[in-house]
């Protein structure tokens, strides 16, 4: 059985950084495109990373582009989400995603396996 568990949520500073890690079951880890997405109180579940298979490719939201950095570890079958100069706006439940797709995309429904989620807060 296919399990994602995100794991490094808590409670942060605007300002600070977390690092977010999630662990895959999955069997070809590297031929999975990885992504993460956040689902704020009342609001839609968002795109906010994702990585290609080998790594070598990612891409984001704008609302994380220089602040936000996806990597993957292959050999572990971890990919991370490093968060830095957090905002109170990035408050939102964290969930990382596999996609059996070459290029990781940003929509929900590209994904195939989820996870079920670390909550992340940042206080002003």
């Amino acid at each position: 059985q296919v399990q994602l568990v995100e794991s490094g949520g808590g409670l942060v500073q605007a300002g600070g950084s977390l690092r977010l890690s999630c662990a895959a079951s999955l069997r070809t880890f590297s031929s999975y495109s990885m992504g993460w997405f956040r689902q704020a109180s009342g609001k839609e579940r968002e795109f906010v990373a994702a990585i290609s298979r080998s790594g070598g490719s990612t891409y984001y939201v704008d609302s994380a582009k220089g602040r936000f950095t996806i990597s993957r570890d292959n050999a572990k079958n971890t990919v991370y989400l490093q968060m830095n100069t957090l905002k109170p706006e990035d408050t939102a439940v964290y969930y990382c995603a596999a996609a059996l797709t070459p290029r990781p995309g940003s929509l929900r429904r590209e994904y195939n396996y989820w996870g079920q989620g670390t909550q992340v807060t940042v206080s002003s």
